[in-house]
């Protein structure tokens, strides 16, 4: 027999248990409020509130027909890992490789990916950032409509087959970060509010009511979403998490959500002698995120830099739609800002949001910022998915990765960002509802309608071919360019971790000495410069002491005293004498 309980306060007259199609009749709980519990055999299992329709359980560890199908248990002592409990690393001084399961092999598995993991180990990183993995109905999507927060979307290889890529990655050294969404649940296959007050009028987000994790029952919710959170910290060994969106968690208390889940992680990490973390992702530019909770911060390890990014991407690019304008006025200098204080705008006005945004962020702590040239979202969102590779020549996207990786952030690649990989990774959904699909493709549509873009050139989220475009080619990291520029960024990595001024994480430290109109950036970093030429002639980059060596360079770079000649697109890690 085995025991089935659930928090199901909005059931009235009684909750039973389905299990293998006998019904079962379950107990109301006299001392927790809400929650319903029995005893029955074990097997495939869905609860019906008042007679009503099967649901499945809110906290499955196992959806195998679905999100919308019964829910099966899941023994996770059972499974046999190679070796023990890993102690792992912290994320400190780490660089992080963001990973979509369904696009990273032809065959979108996780077992598929972990025959790949050596090329990851071969490049120098350290964690594997998995794209959220909980189950969506249909089979492909980036993976951010999850609807079953404890369980694994059964096509990747459900629960076991998280476990055995996990297993793999830590025997060859690599840690496991997986991203996930507590801001909001999909739009088909939820069926939360059937069993109580899971979401909120009180707030409201770009996906309707909020999750409600300060209203009536806002208990129980936190504590279904900080449980799921450690299940898979403690069940699946992975590492570290990543919080999607944290900046729409609505959340009116005294202790924020986010400050009680960093608690309640640093308590498992205690106990496990494990260095587990969390990273969020937030608009918000503020230090409270990473501030220390007895600081009255929420304590969170780190948080994603979109303002690194966007001034990364305008001095590149020279793009200025949108988000980038503040950063596109003088792009070479706005990146500048970013590696010497953290956040752009730290209190400074945002023409995209049309008021003063953000708060200085602390000069020792730039390991606490998240830096990236490319991520899902900075390609993904774009109409056509394109990376930073269909545009720029091969020694601009080496100068963009010289600037990242030399960072004093921590930086994160995009899957195939290494070798400039042609393919796209394009908006792809595989929604089972017809009219749910029809609303994302003609929304999409609208939305770029709105920037120029005819409807027949947006790609078609529900069409196969979107999803197979967006699917690495592994033959390009030996051809050329792609094999070069795969080279340069395993030689950044290299330097990164032998010369420990490279990600020295003091703000404070690091000098830098732009001109715009030349289009050229020295980025001081100890006794070494990042000398960056992005402009149409050979430049003589000022060093501010006599060069002694070039270190490494993509592109020719010469040192002739106390400057280095470096051609156009073209970079050169240069150590002065000090």
């Amino acid at each position: 027999m085995a025991v089935y309980e659930v928090w199901a306060p909005n059931a009235g007259s009684g909750v039973s248990v389905e299990v293998d199609g006998a019904p079962h009749e379950l107990a109301r709980c006299a001392d927790r409020d809400g929650w319903w519990s029995g005893e029955a055999p074990a097997g495939d299992y869905a609860f019906r509130l008042d007679g009503g329709p099967p649901l499945p359980d809110p906290r499955s560890a196992r959806q195998p027909f679905g999100p919308d199908g019964p829910s099966r248990p899941v023994d996770h002592a059972a499974f046999h890992w190679s070796q023990p409990v890993r102690r792992g690393r912290p994320l400190p001084g780490a660089v992080l490789y963001e990973l979509h399961v369904g696009t990273f092999t032809t065959r979108g598995t996780f077992d598929a990916a972990a025959e790949r993991l050596d090329h990851l180990v071969g490049l120098g990183v350290d964690f594997v950032e998995l794209m959220p993995v909980c189950p969506f109905p249909g089979r492909h999507g980036w993976g951010y409509d999850g609807v079953s927060l404890w369980a694994v979307h059964e096509p990747y290889g459900g629960p076991d087959g998280l476990k055995r890529f996990v297993d793999a990655a830590h025997r060859k050294g690599l840690g496991v970060v997986l991203d996930v969404v507590h801001n909001h649940l999909g739009p088909s296959g939820n069926y939360l509010p059937a069993y109580g007050p899971y979401f909120t009028d009180r707030h409201h987000t770009p996906w309707g009511a909020a999750v409600n994790l300060d209203a009536p029952g806002s208990d129980e919710v936190r504590a279904y979403l900080i449980g799921s959170a450690l299940a898979w910290l403690r069940d699946y060994r992975i590492d570290g998490l990543r919080l999607d969106a944290v900046h729409a968690l609505a959340d009116d208390r005294a202790i924020h959500f986010l400050e009680e889940l960093s608690g309640e992680v640093q308590k498992l990490a205690v106990t496990t002698n494990r260095p587990l973390f969390l990273v969020a992702e937030s608009d918000l530019n503020t230090p409270r995120t990473t501030a220390p909770r007895e600081a009255g911060g929420q304590g969170l390890t780190a948080q994603w830099s979109d303002d690194f990014h966007h001034a990364l991407h305008c001095a590149l690019t020279g793009e200025s739609q949108g988000y980038y304008r503040d950063f596109a006025r003088e792009p070479l200098t706005a990146v500048a800002r970013t590696l010497t204080r953290g956040f752009f705008h730290d209190g400074t006005w945002s023409s995209f949001r049309g008021r003063t945004h953000g708060r200085p962020f602390p000069t020792g702590e730039g390991h606490r910022l998240l830096g990236y040239l490319q991520t899902h979202d900075q390609i993904g969102n774009r109409a056509l998915g394109d990376r930073l590779s269909t545009t720029l020549p091969t020694g601009r996207l080496a100068c963009g990765a010289a600037l990242v990786l030399t960072s004093p952030f921590t930086p994160m690649l995009f899957m195939g960002e290494e070798w400039g990989a042609a393919t796209p990774w394009q908006y792809f959904t595989d929604h089972t509802d017809p009219h749910l699909a029809d609303a994302v493709r003609q929304g999409r549509r609208r939305e770029f309608a709105a920037h120029g873009w005819a409807a027949e050139a947006v790609p078609d989220p529900q069409e196969p071919a979107t999803l197979l475009r967006s699917v690495l080619d592994w033959t390009e990291p030996r051809r050329t360019p792609h094999a070069e520029l795969l080279d340069w960024y395993r030689t950044l990595i290299r330097l990164r971790r032998e010369r420990p001024e490279l990600a020295d994480p003091d703000l404070g430290a690091v000098r830098t000495v732009t001109d715009e109109a030349a289009g050229w950036l020295v980025v001081h970093r100890g006794p070494y410069r990042i000398a960056v030429n992005l402009g149409p002639e050979e430049a003589a980059l000022p060093l501010g002491a006599a060069g002694r060596e070039v270190v490494a360079a993509f592109g020719p770079a010469v040192l002739d005293g106390a400057v280095v000649r470096v051609a156009p697109d073209a970079v050169a890690v240069v150590a002065v004498a000090v």
